[in-house]
């Protein structure tokens, strides 16, 4: 397999944007990625794009040449990948996968998704889908219940406290605050995060991630063509993706996601490294509880101890190991097809020092994990700066 490098990034603001079309969004994010490499359409040599739900939020199907084409971007594969929340994810480790393999040289890897055309309980239904519809979904369980029962069984397994996941609230939206793409640049207290609206029980508006819009987009190429293209590329040292069951009531065990520990692990040795090698990282926080289980469950720490160690303020930015410096979904925002991607984005502009407030000290190896639904897909990157 060949090294693959990424060349270029480009982004949307986060947020919500009745006036923009999910196209508009997409081709925002691939043209500022072209334009950050130096790359025309006809270089693409394929378009991979993740998308979980364009059909249900706005009514548009064969979105990957819809998008493509819109770029100048013809006569060659486009492809969607649909996996929950980790759709772009996906899409970024098949097109890496393509690259490594010596298909394809130059590779626009995009995620996109316009949610707030839907109203809440109608986006509530439609990210429901990524769930077990014939047995959660028609028990009334949407993805706040699930993550609440995990939540609850995390509390009873390992004494993990309301303080602890506010505290994930707290600095996600601290880092959010200085990220100028961010949906909410918003700081909390910790008071605020735990009096905040009840969502579903023990979990409050404060420990989910936001209805949002948005795009984001890479480049890659083989690491022996990179120089052509920009003088700061960035090393995919590792990749892997897995899967678990859907439902929850498959699981063994509802306090770790399988899919995560297994991803993590091949990534790891694919890059030749441990967790303890990692200095910073962008974690799916699609709920407080959920950054706290993949602190866990990518070895940062032992079981049981990701709630303690966001308390204890390990995972802010002047912590020994930041975590979501970019505000995470919490405060970034959650355009769910689009957050793979752009979690690879901002760990780019970190790897190449381009963060600023945000910027870390130590920003040479990173990593981003990605979910899909309640821990059915997990895609775990490893980064490195050259």
């Amino acid at each position: 397999m060949r090294p693959v490098a990424i060349i270029g990034i480009g982004k949307t603001n986060f947020g919500a944007f009745p006036d923009r079309d999910l196209r508009s969004l997409a081709v925002e994010a691939g043209e500022k990625c072209l334009a950050d490499a130096h790359v025309s359409p006809s270089q693409v040599e394929a378009y991979y794009l993740g998308n979980f739900a364009g059909p249900s939020f706005v009514g548009q199907n064969h979105l990957a040449p819809y998008i493509a084409g819109a770029m100048g971007i013809t006569g060659v594969p486009c492809t969607r990948f649909e996996a929950a929340c980790a759709s772009s994810g996906s899409a970024f480790y098949h097109a890496v996968s393509s690259v490594a393999a010596g298909l394809n040289d130059v590779v626009l890897v995009a995620g996109v998704e316009k949610m707030t055309s839907q109203t809440t309980p109608k986006v509530t239904e439609i990210l429901a889908g990524a769930g077990d519809t014939c047995g959660e979904v028609r028990a009334g369980a949407t993805f706040p219940a699930l993550f609440a029962m995990i939540a609850r069984r995390h509390m009873y397994q390992y004494g993990t406290t309301r303080e602890q996941m506010a505290a994930v609230a707290v600095k996600n939206h601290e880092n959010g605050a200085k990220n100028p793409q961010a949906h909410m640049r918003k700081i909390i207290t910790m008071e605020q995060a735990l009096k905040g609206k009840p969502i579903s029980e023990p979990l409050t508006v404060y420990d989910c991630s936001l209805i949002s819009d948005g795009a984001a987009a890479v480049l890659i190429a083989p690491l022996e063509r990179a120089a052509e293209f920009t003088g700061r590329p960035v090393k995919v040292m590792g990749i892997a993706q897995t899967s678990d069951y859907v439902a929850l009531d498959q699981k063994d065990d509802i306090t770790t996601f399988r899919a995560v520990v297994a991803a993590g692990q091949k990534a790891y040795k694919m890059a030749g490294v441990t967790p303890k090698d990692i200095q910073f990282a962008e974690l799916h926080d699609c709920f407080t509880i959920a950054e706290i289980l993949a602190t866990e469950d990518l070895g940062f720490v032992k079981k049981g101890e990701g709630g303690p160690y966001a308390l204890a303020g390990c995972t802010r930015l002047t912590g020994p190991l930041p975590i979501n410096t970019s505000g995470g979904l919490k405060s970034k925002g959650h355009p769910v097809g689009a957050t793979g991607v752009g979690q690879i984005c901002d760990l780019v502009m970190q790897l190449r020092g381009d963060a600023g407030e945000r910027q870390l000290a130590r920003h040479s190896l990173c990593l981003a994990q990605n979910l899909g639904g309640s821990g059915a897909t997990a895609v775990v990157t490893i980064l490195g700066a050259l």
